[in-house]
C-alpha cells in the first residue's frame, strides 16, 4: 500500500542521506513549481529537461510570467479563488501553459506561504466519459445495504475502471491495525482477502497523511525521481508536499512494495466524518500511469463510496438509536409505578438483550446481586465490581478483552471474556453488566505481527517488512467486539436508568415526607387518645370511689370497668381500629360475669358492625348493665333471665335490654356513676336516645344509636352465648415460685399481686434478659410470665431456656400475636394486657397442660 511523506523520514538522527533528497523526489511524469503569494518563483523541480522548454535552475528568482502564458495564469488565479479552507486541491484540465499549443493538466494547492502548482501533459487521446461510469457505479452501490457487499462491488468496479491487477478495500480497526474486507483481483494474483496488517505497517503519521491527501499513486516503484531545488523555502523550511500528487514516496515504502512484488500502486482514502475509516489499495505488477482525468474520477468515486459507507453506518446507528428509544419507553412504562431496578431485573435484562446480544447479565443494585444467563458467580463478580468502581467514572465501560484490564477474568473467559458495564447510580457502585464469553478465532496476519520490521541500516523503523507469508494466530480470552451502536444503546440505557433512579429517589423523598407527616399525625392522634384514656380512667377511679365503701370493692369495680374497655378495645384494634360486631361484645361481657350460667341469657336480632367510637361507649354501658344485673337484678337469682335484642330502626340501631323472673327491682335511691353511664352515655357521647326503666318485674332499657355510628347490619340470628366461650376456673396447679419478666414496674407489681392471689408462693421479678437468666440459675421456678419486648431486647432467650428446663410459661403482651415484631416460640399461651386473674389463670393452666403433653 502506498506510503506518503512521513515526517519521521526526515529525522536527521536516523537518516544517512540529506533530508532534501528524502523529501524532494518527484515522479517522472510531471513538473512541480512552488511560488510565493506575490508570484515570485520559489521552487522548481523538473524531471524532463524540455518539459517547459527551460532549465529549472534558470527559473529561480525570475518572474513566473516569463514562462507561463497570461491565459494559464488567469486560469490558475481562477482556481485559487475557488479554493476553500483546509487541505483542498483545485484542478484545471487541458490548459495551454506556455501559449505554444501544448496542453497540460494543472493542480494547485497551498502549502504554508507557498502556492504549489503541478503540471502534467494532457492525454489528447483520452475521450472516455469517466464521470458517467462513476455515476452508474455509485447508483448500483446505493442499492446495497450491508458494508461487505458494498465493499466487494466497489472493489470490482474500481478494478474495472483503473485496470489494476488487484483492488482491495482495507478497513482500519480502533487499535490501528487493518483488515482486507473486500478484494477484486486477476486469477493469477495472490489474494490478500481476510489478511490483517499490524498498526506498524501504516503508522499514525502515515494515516494522518492519508486523511489529508485522498489519492496517492506510484506509477513505477523503480522510476527515476529528481530533487526539489532549492532545498528550503524562503523561511528556511523544507517545502511541505503532503498534498502533492506528483511527490514521490519514501524509499522505505517503495521497498515495502518491492517485497510484495508490486510495481505500481494507488491508494484512495475513505474518510468518515473527517477520520480515516479505510483505504482502497490498488496493486499492479507492472508500471502503470493513469491519466489525470481518470485519477480525478477515481478520487470522486472514493468520496462517493465514503458517503455511502457513512450512510449505511448512520442507518445502523439510527436503528440502534430507535431500538434504544424503544427500550427506554418500555422500561419507563414498566417501572414508572415506583418499583426499583432490582425488582424489575428480569424484565430489564430481557429487554436489554433484545437490543444488545450477550451471553448473560448481572445486576448489582443496593448491594443485591442478581444474574441471568452465563455470568460469573457473585464471589467472582464482586472483586470485578471494585475494579469497575476505579475505571468507569460514571460512563459505559466496554471491552472485548477483559483479562487485559482485569487478569482474574482469564479464569472465567468462557463466561466473561468481554463486558459492557452500565453504571445505574449517581455513585459508581451499582451496575448492570452484560457479559460475552470467549470467541476463540483464527486471525490471518500478513506476516508475523509480533515482528513487523527488522533492524536495518537506517534503524528499526526504516526497514520494511520483507515477509508477506500468512501468519495465523489463535486469539483467546476475547469476546465478539461491542459495536459503536451497541455502546451507544448502552449509554442511552444508562441515562434511562439514571432517570429511573432519580424518579425513584424523588418518589422516595415524597413518600418519606408523607410518612413523616403521617407519623406526626399518628403521634398527635395517639397523644389525644392516651390523654382521653387517662382522663377516662381518672374519671372511672373518682366516680367509682364515690360509690364504694372499701378498697376491695373499689378495686373490683375499677378493674371490671377497665377490663370492659380493654375487651372492647381489643375487638376494634384487631381490624386496625375498624368496625367490630356488637354481638361479640355482648357475649364477651356476659361470659366475664355469668360464665357458668349462660343458658339464662338470650341475644336476638340482627348483628351489627359498629364504628369504634360507638363500640367503646356501648362497652361501658353493657358492662354496667351486666354487673348490675349480676349483683342486684335478674342474674343475681337462679331463675332470672336476660334478653338483649338488636334491631334495625330505619338505619339507626335499636338495642333493647329486658330482665325478668329476678328479684323485685327498686329504683336506686341515688344516681351513682354506673347509673349515670347507663342512662346518659349514649345521649351524651353518641347523640342518641336512652330510656331506662326500673320496673318491679325487671330492668328494661331501650337505646337508639344514630346511623352515623352504624357501619352495616348483618344477618338475623337469635341464640345464646356459646358455652365454649365461658371463662376457665380461676384455680391453678401452680403453688411454687413464679417468675415475672417485665420492664414496667407498675405492670410487674400488678402481675405479682395477681399471681399471689392465684396461689403461687413467691414471685421473682426481672426487667432484663440477664436478670431473668440469673433468677433461673438461682431459684426453683414453676411458672413464668414473659413480656415479649424488653426495651431493646426480646425475651426469646428466656423462653428457650424455660422450654429447655421444662418450665411452663406464657407470654404477656399488648400486641396481638399476628402483630408481633419478633419471633415468638410456637404454641405458647399469650396473655393480653391489661390482664386480670382469670386471664392469667387460663394461661397458667394452658401452659401446664401443654408442658405435660
Amino acid at each position: 500500500m502506498p506510503q506518503p511523506y512521513n515526517p519521521q523520514d526526515i529525522d536527521l538522527t536516523n537518516c544517512d542521506r540529506e533530508p532534501i533528497h528524502m523529501l524532494g523526489r518527484v515522479q517522472p511524469f510531471g513538473c512541480l513549481v512552488s511560488v510565493s503569494n506575490d508570484w515570485i518563483v520559489n521552487h522548481v523541480s523538473v524531471n524532463v529537461s524540455d518539459l517547459l522548454g527551460v532549465d529549472g535552475q534558470a527559473m529561480i528568482g525570475e518572474q513566473l510570467t516569463s514562462y507561463l502564458s497570461a491565459d494559464a495564469i488567469h486560469e490558475i488565479r481562477g482556481r485559487l479563488s475557488l479554493m476553500g479552507d483546509g487541505d483542498s486541491v483545485e484542478r484545471a484540465f487541458g490548459v495551454d501553459v506556455m501559449g505554444d499549443g501544448r496542453c497540460f493538466d494543472v493542480a494547485v494547492h497551498i502549502s504554508g506561504r507557498s502556492i504549489v502548482m503541478e503540471f502534467e501533459p494532457s492525454d489528447p487521446g483520452s475521450s472516455q466519459d469517466y464521470l458517467s461510469s462513476i455515476r452508474a457505479m455509485i447508483g448500483r452501490l446505493q442499492r446495497l445495504e450491508a458494508i461487505e457487499p458494498i465493499s466487494t462491488s466497489a472493489a470490482r468496479y474500481l478494478k474495472a475502471l483503473s485496470g489494476f491487477d488487484r483492488v482491495m478495500v482495507y478497513r482500519f480497526s480502533p487499535d490501528g491495525s487493518g483488515e482486507v474486507i473486500a478484494e477484486a483481483c486477476n486469477p493469477d494474483v495472490e489474494s490478500y482477502l481476510g489478511l490483517r496488517y499490524p498498526a506498524s505497517d501504516i503508522p499514525r503519521q502515515a494515516r494522518e497523511l492519508y486523511r489529508r491527501n485522498l489519492l496517492r499513486i506510484i506509477s513505477d516503484v523503480d522510476g527515476e525521481t529528481v530533487p526539489v531545488v532549492p532545498a528550503t523555502d524562503m523561511n528556511g523550511e523544507p517545502l511541505d508536499l503532503s498534498l502533492s500528487g506528483l511527490r514521490a514516496v519514501s524509499p522505505i515504502h517503495l521497498e515495502y512494495l518491492r517485497n510484495m512484488g508490486v510495481q505500481a500502486s494507488m491508494s484512495i482514502s475513505i474518510l468518515r466524518r473527517g477520520e480515516l475509516w479505510g483505504l482502497f489499495a490498488c496493486h499492479h505488477y507492472a508500471p502503470r500511469v493513469l491519466s489525470y482525468d481518470l485519477r480525478t474520477a477515481l478520487g470522486l468515486f472514493g468520496e462517493w463510496f465514503a458517503f455511502i459507507i457513512d450512510q449505511r453506518l448512520n442507518d445502523e446507528a439510527q436503528r440502534q438509536s430507535a431500538s434504544a428509544r424503544a427500550l427506554h419507553d418500555r422500561i419507563m412504562a414498566q417501572i414508572s409505578d415506583g418499583t426499583s431496578i432490582r425488582d424489575q431485573f428480569q424484565f430489564i435484562s430481557e429487554a436489554l438483550t433484545s437490543v444488545i446480544s450477550c451471553d448473560g447479565v448481572v445486576a448489582l443494585v443496593d448491594g443485591s446481586f442478581q444474574r441471568l444467563g452465563r455470568t460469573p458467580t457473585e464471589a467472582e463478580f464482586r472483586p470485578l465490581a471494585r475494579m469497575l468502581n476505579t475505571n468507569t467514572q460514571n460512563k459505559v465501560y466496554a471491552t472485548d478483552h477483559l483479562a487485559e484490564a482485569y487478569p482474574p477474568a482469564a479464569e472465567m473467559s468462557d463466561r466473561a471474556a468481554g463486558i459492557l458495564a452500565i453504571p445505574v447510580s449517581r455513585l459508581p457502585r451499582d451496575y448492570l453488566v452484560l457479559f460475552r464469553g470467549e470467541l476463540a478465532r483464527m486471525v490471518n496476519w500478513a506476516g508475523n505481527p509480533e515482528k513487523p520490521v527488522e533492524i536495518g541500516p537506517n534503524g528499526a523503523r526504516l526497514t520494511p517488512r520483507k515477509s508477506f507469508e500468512l501468519w495465523r494466530e489463535v486469539v483467546r480470552d476475547r469476546s465478539a467486539p461491542w459495536t459503536e451502536g451497541e455502546i451507544a444503546a448502552a449509554e442511552a440505557l444508562r441515562i434511562t436508568l439514571l432517570e429511573v433512579v432519580l424518579r425513584l429517589a424523588e418518589v422516595a423523598n415524597k413518600d418519606r415526607a408523607k410518612a413523616h407527616e403521617r407519623q406526626q399525625t399518628l403521634i398527635s392522634e395517639l397523644n389525644h387518645r392516651v390523654r382521653n384514656i387517662l382522663h377516662l380512667i381518672r374519671g372511672l377511679v373518682a366516680q367509682s370511689a364515690a360509690e364504694t365503701s372499701s378498697v376491695s370493692d373499689l378495686t373490683e369495680v375499677i378493674g371490671g370497668r377497665i377490663n370492659a374497655l380493654a375487651r372492647a378495645h381489643d375487638q376494634i384494634t384487631r381490624t386496625n381500629w375498624a368496625s367490630a360486631p356488637l354481638r361479640e361484645l355482648i357475649e364477651t361481657e356476659f361470659t366475664a360475669y355469668v360464665a357458668g350460667d349462660l343458658e339464662r341469657v338470650e341475644i336476638a336480632g340482627r348483628d351489627v358492625m359498629l364504628k369504634p367510637v360507638a363500640f367503646t361507649t356501648l362497652a361501658l354501658v353493657l358492662h354496667e348493665l351486666v354487673t348490675n344485673s349480676a349483683k342486684y337484678g335478674a342474674l343475681s337469682s337462679a331463675g332470672g333471665r336476660v334478653r338483649v335484642e338488636i334491631a334495625d330502626k330505619d338505619g339507626d340501631l335499636a338495642l333493647a335490654w329486658r330482665e325478668r323472673d329476678g328479684p323485685p327491682v327498686l329504683a336506686p335511691a341515688r344516681r351513682g356513676f354506673g347509673s349515670t353511664i347507663i342512662e346518659n352515655a349514649v345521649p351524651f357521647d353518641l347523640q342518641g336516645q336512652a330510656d331506662v326503666r326500673f320496673n318491679p318485674t325487671g330492668v328494661e332499657a331501650d337505646y337508639v344509636i344514630p346511623r352515623g355510628y352504624v357501619d352495616r347490619f348483618l344477618g338475623d340470628r337469635s341464640c345464646r352465648p356459646e358455652a365454649a366461650a365461658s371463662a376457665p376456673s380461676a384455680s391453678t396447679p401452680i403453688t411454687g415460685a413464679a417468675l415475672v419478666v417485665e420492664d414496667n414496674l407498675i405492670i410487674a407489681m400488678e402481675a405479682e399481686q395477681q399471681l399471689l392471689e392465684l396461689g403461687v408462693s413467691k414471685v421473682h421479678v426481672a426487667s432484663t434478659v440477664e436478670a431473668a437468666l440469673r433468677t433461673l440459675d438461682q431459684h426453683e421456678i414453676e411458672f413464668a410470665m414473659l413480656d415479649v419486648n424488653l426495651g431493646n431486647q426480646t425475651s426469646r432467650a428466656i423462653a428457650e431456656r424455660l422450654r429447655e428446663d421444662g418450665i411452663p410459661f406464657a407470654y404477656a403482651t399488648g400486641y396481638a400475636r399476628q402483630e408481633m415484631k419478633t419471633d415468638m416460640l410456637p404454641d405458647v399461651p399469650t396473655i393480653r394486657k391489661p390482664f386480670d386473674r382469670a386471664a392469667i389463670a387460663a394461661a397458667m393452666n394452658a401452659a401446664v397442660q401443654a408442658q405435660r403433653s
